[in-house]
């Protein structure tokens, strides 16, 4: 959670002197998320994300110098550079996106939990999207046939409370996403997603379900950005007071906290902590800075079949 952390506070500066450019969408306050739902998945596992996905693809082990060399651009960027912030892609790792329309990912997670089950195998698909995303058709599409047909699908719903800039109760005549959820026929719960050991237990429960053949699961998992919805956004449609309430429930002084009490964890082992992120993120920094960006005539490349390959 301190790597994702500090990986994202980079991006600020990153983006602030030009380095990098387009639009970026932070995940700080979500950490825990990230980290307690992807340490409950298999590394033969489908992860389906959002645009707000550098803590996800960080949690799934994408190497911190891919990433960064995305955001800058760079073809040893895991994307080769042409996706960006919004477009973090590894299918080594089975991290299918990085999507950059509300809801996009959604079918396509369906797809390849489709696939699993028509292989018969015991992998699953986890799709990650936000509250937004359950306004729009694609997850009550994808939601109806995941439950018809029984699929190996878990859908985790990363509730921020915001759909950019649209408070949740403007946005949903019904508020309880998780029961809105479960009128699918699909088992269904909230967790407080600021405490990454209950999101972790709750994703465990959830994964072993799907791997016993009970069809979908749906996990909403309420947590809140403490920084605007992207580098571009003003933040001008919440209270200050509101973010520094949820502030004293940040992730990952919680977990923090709960080491010193219980597994006598100091101040030292913090400023270790700490330490060793900065070092391996500078390193990685310095990594991506050193690729190449791509030339203009391979711009086309990947982009459309050439001609002499159409038959």
């Amino acid at each position: 959670m301190l790597l994702i952390r500090r990986f994202e506070e980079r991006c600020v500066e990153l983006y602030s002197s030009g380095e990098i450019r387009g639009f970026v969408h932070l995940c700080i306050g979500e950490e825990a998320v990230a980290v307690g739902v992807h340490r409950a998945l298999d590394p033969d596992d489908a992860v389906v994300s959002t645009y707000r996905e550098h803590g996800h693809a960080l949690a799934r082990g994408l190497p911190v110098e891919s990433v960064f060399a995305e955001m800058l651009g760079r073809v040893t960027g895991c994307s080769r550079g042409r996706g960006g912030s919004m477009h973090l892609f590894d299918s080594s790792r089975r991290f299918y996106g990085g999507h950059g329309i509300v809801a996009g990912g959604l079918p396509v997670a369906t797809g390849l939990a489709l696939a699993e089950r028509m292989r018969h195998t015991d992998r699953l698909t986890c799709c990650l999207f936000g509250d937004g995303a359950m306004a729009e058709g694609e997850f009550h599409e994808t939601a109806n046939l995941a439950a018809l047909w029984e699929l190996p699908l878990l859908f985790v719903c990363e509730n921020n409370l915001y759909a950019m800039g649209t408070p949740l109760a403007r946005e949903h005549a019904h508020i309880d996403l998780a029961a809105r959820a479960a009128s699918y026929g699909m088992p269904a719960w909230a967790v407080d997603g600021m405490d990454v050991l209950a999101v972790e237990r709750a994703t465990r429960k959830a994964v072993r379900a799907v791997r016993d053949g009970t069809g979908p699961m749906f996990l909403e998992l309420r947590t809140y950005r403490f920084r605007a919805h992207s580098m571009y956004d003003p933040d001008l449609y919440r209270e200050k007071t509101e973010i520094e309430r949820w502030k004293e429930r940040d992730p990952i002084a919680l977990i923090l906290d709960r080491m010193r009490s219980e597994d006598g964890f100091t101040d030292a082992d913090e400023e270790r902590l700490e330490g060793d992120v900065a070092r391996r993120l500078d390193h990685a920094l310095a990594a991506a800075r050193e690729g190449e960006l791509e030339p203009v005539s391979d711009l086309l490349k990947f982009v459309r079949t050439p001609s002499d390959a159409v038959s």
